[in-house]
């Protein structure tokens, strides 16, 4: 299947989004944005602070869109227009119809940009071109849509998946070569799904023995647990060095059923998204890391690039989309991804604490207290 595919310049992902966050930063300290100070090269702004943002979210069940993407997405667009702009937001409850309705509402009611995190990326795009119609841009959030939208803000999918297979090479250390693992592949009907694969086995490929691969539908963790019990009837609990899981939900699963087979130790186990029960097993020791995906920066990056864009401040838009995509339908979409961090014991505090995703009280309960005290979260 056709997926999204980074396409930017030579230099690595994160100093090419720190490269850009600095370059707006300069900009502003000289002056030479909005018209001001500069020789003509930014484009006067085509509206005032006015303006209406539309947010489209694809679900309730993921804590993330109601906690921390949608006010925080908020908060940036009322400081970027001295609390002028609004936010017209839609969460679809997991429903693509009813996004799609929400979306053509949008269109109607004549928001300045829709920000869409697509629940079908595929079927999104009739109504990204209606959008298009009616002059109104469109931003893919999270999840790249199809269709002619405008630019993209995510994080970098490919580097989740090399970040996870080299936490878990790192892990494995010099039996790496020796070693056997399993891989819990996420929903293929999700077009990150296989950059996450492509970034893994781009790390794993030739380093260890991949003894099992599934992919997961609609990423069920009871699916997850159901292959993993098949992969341990197949090769065999105490052979299971290692297991490659694209996310938490089915990390969980996977732990679950490694223990239901009788595992006493469980073996490295990787995941995603820094939910909250993945950061306790990662205090436990039993799921070895998770990636943290700053909500804070991907939504202040989509609102700032959404208000840029209504605005025509060309000079801070374009050095916020630095990067380039290929979707299925349209190659080289502007995009900023954002960078990703892997989560393990050694930086919880510098990461979900300092970013005001969970405090130590919400991590460290009862039954957690004394891994977290061995580890010095107190």
């Amino acid at each position: 299947m056709s997926v999204p595919t980074p396409r930017g310049t030579p230099l690595p992902r994160l100093v090419t989004t720190l490269a850009a966050s600095a370059s707006a930063l300069t900009l502003t300290a000289c002056g030479v944005v909005d018209g001001i100070g500069g020789s003509g090269d930014s484009a006067a702004p085509k509206k005032g602070d006015g303006i209406t943002v539309g947010l489209l979210l694809p679900d309730r069940d993921t804590a993330r869109f109601e906690a921390f993407d949608h006010p925080i997405f908020k908060k940036e667009v009322a400081a970027l227009t001295h609390g002028k702009g609004k936010v017209d937001y839609a969460n679809a409850e997991a429903s693509q119809e009813k996004q799609s309705r929400q979306f053509r509402a949008m269109v109607s009611r004549k928001v300045d940009i829709i920000v869409v995190d697509a629940l079908d990326a595929a079927a999104i795009a009739p109504d990204v071109r209606r959008a298009k119609e009616a002059g109104i841009p469109v931003i893919a959030y999270d999840r790249l849509a199809q269709g002619p939208i405008d630019a993209y803000v995510s994080h970098d999918n490919e580097l989740v998946g090399e970040v996870q297979g080299r936490a878990l090479l790192e892990a494995l250390g010099s039996r790496a070569a020796s070693s056997e693992i399993v891989m819990m592949n996420g929903d293929p009907a999700d077009p990150n799904t296989a950059s996450f694969k492509e970034g893994a086995l781009g790390e794993l490929k030739d380093k260890v023995r991949i003894a099992e691969q599934y992919d997961t539908a609609k990423w069920s963790p009871a699916a997850a647990g159901a292959n993993m019990k098949k992969a341990i009837r197949a090769v065999g609990l105490s052979n299971i060095a290692a297991v490659y899981s694209a996310n938490d939900g089915m990390a969980g699963a996977v732990i679950d059923a490694l223990k239901g087979a009788g595992a006493t130790t469980i073996p490295p186990v990787t995941g995603q998204d820094a939910n909250l029960d993945a950061v306790q097993r990662v205090v436990s020791g039993e799921q070895y890391m998770t990636v943290y995906k700053s909500f804070l920066e991907e939504a202040t990056d989509a609102a700032e690039m959404a208000v840029y864009k209504v605005q025509g401040r060309d000079i801070q838009y374009d050095a916020l989309t630095q990067d380039k995509v290929d979707s299925p339908t349209r190659k080289d979409i502007p995009a900023t991804l954002v960078p990703v961090v892997a989560l393990t014991k050694d930086n919880i505090r510098d990461t979900v604490i300092e970013d005001g995703v969970y405090t130590v009280a919400d991590i460290c309960t009862p039954k957690y207290r004394s891994a977290c005290a061995a580890i010095g979260l107190k």
